[in-house]
């Protein structure tokens, strides 16, 4: 799994590419700190369009991500497109709870939006 951030105008970038699973999940666990300590304000946007398969150890990194962001009063977005991930989200009900979009300039819009 190949994991890179950048900090763009209003938000954390965190691109993940490869499996998100139990050998990469601590990878991404310590990208996602870094990124959230440093982020002011709290705004990430999570693109795993490039997420092929992700299993239950990578959605608690995603679940417990989210609860931080949360309780940073932050907000977070992940970028799914049709797959894997997106039905992994629908059949675990956390469509409900995630901010979603399919691609990058749409959270960049969605984060606009709100500004």
């Amino acid at each position: 799994m190949l994991v890179r951030q950048w900090r763009e105008d209003r938000c954390t970038v965190v691109h993940i590419v490869g499996d998100l699973d139990v050998a990469g999940a601590p990878r991404l666990q310590a990208e996602l700190e870094q990124a959230m300590a440093a982020a002011d304000p709290l705004h990430l946007v999570i693109d795993l369009t490039e997420v092929p398969f992700c299993d239950s150890v990578g959605l608690g990194v995603l679940v417990s991500t989210f609860n931080q962001v949360h309780q940073r009063h932050g907000r977070l977005i992940l970028v799914v497109g049709p797959g894997m991930i997106r039905h992994l989200l629908t059949i675990t009900n956390l469509d409900h709870h995630f901010e979603t979009t399919e691609s990058l300039g749409e959270a960049r819009t969605a984060l606009d939006d709100a500004a």
